[in-house]
């Protein structure tokens, strides 16, 4: 199905701010359609004048729908639906003629066009499924007498509007409670959600007649309203804004929608939604990624300390092999506490892996047995990585750069050095990294000594190596390949689900 901005680029010549206009009256439309008890189609008219595309549809919550097909991306030639033609020539809501009949069904059809900045840009077809018809309540007739303002508003191009937009994703919608004010901010006629609603909040009575807004800061303690002025205009429903009120017990979004059909302000609508349920779970998210972060720090803590004790170990031990094996050990335990270092520092249990990999990269050139005499360097970006993809992608890179400096230069020739002892012409490993096609593609090149006659990975004894394979293989479910590095050196290359 393609989008709002694929049509319009295809087949119109309306502009950018044409295309924020309609984008913002689609992040509206939903309250519009349920109000109206219909179907919405957003029709763009074409570049050559030919006709229109349909570009966007919204069925109601309310009421049967009008449309069981979708129709986004079909055109419809001009003069095959006069009622559109008129609508985008004129720049008047038409509501003439007689019901369509759509698979046995009788459709009441209207045309509004859409304004902006003084000329029509599009036109929203409205159908309505007449067989959910009967004999309006007063909820209905509010609800229609408030679409009908609306629609003459979007005629007159002061709906949607251009200022601010609702910051919450739970913004409420028309079923969770509706009211009705009038221009001094009382209610005209409030549902009966809203009703259930502001009693949850502490109200005893009804809310018609009541001035809302000082009803609602007799229910709230100011603690828990925002600033006077967004709270006098969202209760009062003179700006296009929401916010959250509450007390100790329920926490509520509030939405207002001023109504001005013929450019004077006579009221507006009040929706409003219970979140009480939605914010005490987020308060128990917040606890458990705090809990969460707290235990990846008590675990750093812990591998900090296993490596501090395997070092004062290495330090007793006379024989080298053993030494070796316990600050080689000291270097994996390391690894994986930069993991949990970054974890306890994240919301996520996603993990920015670059900082890690450039630790990592500093830490063993830093502790080798050739220090100051290799550098490595990272290309390209490996992204977010999940946490346990992470703690093993850690590990497989320590090893396979610990291998490079360890194999690839200690031991060989001196390199030259300036005055201060430092070498002028020190190793480079470099740690490449592409994503691929939903794959991480992970190379690390050193220009050192190579590897000796006859390596292979299958026949090789070495620990770090035989550690490597089984984390690519068994924990990252990728392949591992090393092999000479064209030009001279090494090359280990992974290739792990990215």
């Amino acid at each position: 199905m393609p989008t709002l901005a694929e049509l319009v680029r295809s087949h119109t010549d309306l502009d950018a701010e044409d295309v924020r206009w309609l984008q913002l009256l689609q992040a509206d439309w939903q309250i519009v359609a349920d109000l109206s008890f219909a179907d919405l189609v957003l029709w763009l008219p074409d570049r050559g004048g030919e006709g229109y595309w349909a570009a966007g549809q919204m069925r109601p919550t309310t009421g049967p729908t009008a449309y069981v097909d979708d129709v986004v991306g079909t055109f419809v030639p001009r003069g095959r639906r006069p009622m559109l033609d008129e609508a985008h020539t004129h720049g008047r809501l038409v509501r003439e003629g007689d019901p369509e009949w759509r698979d046995d069904v009788p459709v009441r059809v209207e045309a509004i066009p859409v304004r902006r900045a003084g000329r029509v840009i599009a036109v929203v077809g409205r159908h309505t499924n007449l067989l959910g018809v009967r004999t309006p309540s007063r909820l209905e007739l509010s609800y229609l007498q408030t679409a009908s303002d609306l629609t003459r508003m979007m005629a007159l191009g002061t709906f949607p509007a251009a200022g601010q937009r609702s910051d919450h994703a739970d913004t409420p919608r028309v079923g969770d409670g509706f009211a009705r004010v009038d221009g001094a901010g009382r209610v005209e006629y409030a549902s009966p959600n809203a009703q259930s609603v502001f009693r949850r909040l502490g109200l005893v009575g009804d809310l018609a007649g009541t001035d809302l807004a000082r009803l609602t800061r007799e229910l709230v303690p100011a603690r828990r309203r925002p600033d006077e002025e967004t709270f006098s205009a969202v209760l009062g429903a003179r700006d296009y804004r929401d916010t959250e009120v509450g007390n100790e017990h329920v926490t509520l979004i509030v939405r207002a929608i001023p109504l001005r059909p013929e450019g004077t302000h006579i009221g507006g609508v009040i929706l409003v939604r219970d979140v009480t349920d939605l914010r005490r779970r987020d308060r128990e998210l917040v606890t458990k990624d705090a809990t969460i972060r707290e235990i990846h720090h008590r675990v750093k803590n812990n591998l900090q300390t296993v490596a501090a004790l395997l070092r004062l170990q290495a330090r007793r031990i006379d024989s080298e092999a053993a030494k070796a094996a316990l600050e080689e050990a000291v270097r994996r335990v390391g690894s994986i506490a930069i993991v949990h270092e970054t974890l306890s520092q994240s919301v996520e249990e996603h993990v920015a892996f670059d900082e890690i990999a450039d630790r990592l990269g500093a830490m063993v050139a830093e502790v080798s047995a050739v220090p100051g005499r290799v550098r490595v360097h990272r290309a390209g970006t490996f992204g977010e990585l999940a946490s346990e993809q992470a703690s093993a992608l850690a590990m497989v890179l320590t090893e396979l750069l610990q291998n490079a400096v360890e194999h690839g230069y200690a031991g060989g020739e001196e390199v030259p050095a300036n005055d201060d002892g430092e070498p002028t012409a020190p190793g480079q490993v470099v740690v490449d990294v592409r994503r691929l096609a939903g794959r991480l593609h992970v190379t690390v090149d050193d220009d050192g000594r190579g590897l000796p006659d006859g390596f292979t990975l299958e026949g090789s004894t070495n620990l770090g190596l035989s550690i490597v394979r089984t984390l690519v293989e068994s924990e990252l479910g990728g392949q591992l390949e090393v092999g000479p590095r064209p030009g001279g050196g090494a090359r280990a290359a992974l290739d792990v689900p990215g």
